[in-house]
């Protein structure tokens, strides 16, 4: 399986229900309608105000979305139809309607699962 992550920020002023609100009820619809549904497509939402770690100014993100897709190829055609021509102007023009598209970060990463 290849497996991205990537850490996300929600456009200045912008409250994080309204934020919450517009990436799972209009980003994401959007990018589902561009490509076919990767294998695993998740946001794992971050609760500002109950890390863990009290005080860690590091946690400069709101959201995590993960996708997985069964190899690099297959990830490579979903970027491709969803990143470029008029998709990828169509993505990019919603991302800046919610994201600070500047800070977007993405890695790529290997499961190791202990437990579940």
């Amino acid at each position: 399986m290849f497996k991205v992550l990537s850490y996300l920020v929600k456009r200045d002023g912008m409250n994080i229900e309204d934020f919450i609100e517009y990436y799972e009820n209009r980003h994401v619809p959007l990018i589902l309608t561009l490509a076919p549904v990767p294998i695993v497509y998740k946001r794992h939402y971050l609760q500002h105000g109950d890390a863990v770690n009290v005080g860690d100014e590091s946690i400069d993100f709101d959201v995590v979305t993960e996708i997985a897709f069964p190899d690099r190829a297959a990830f490579e055609s979903w970027s491709n139809a969803v990143g470029t021509g008029d998709n990828g102007d169509r993505v990019a023009a919603d991302e800046a309607r919610f994201l600070d598209r500047s800070r977007t970060r993405a890695c790529v990463v290997h499961d190791h699962v202990t437990a579940g």
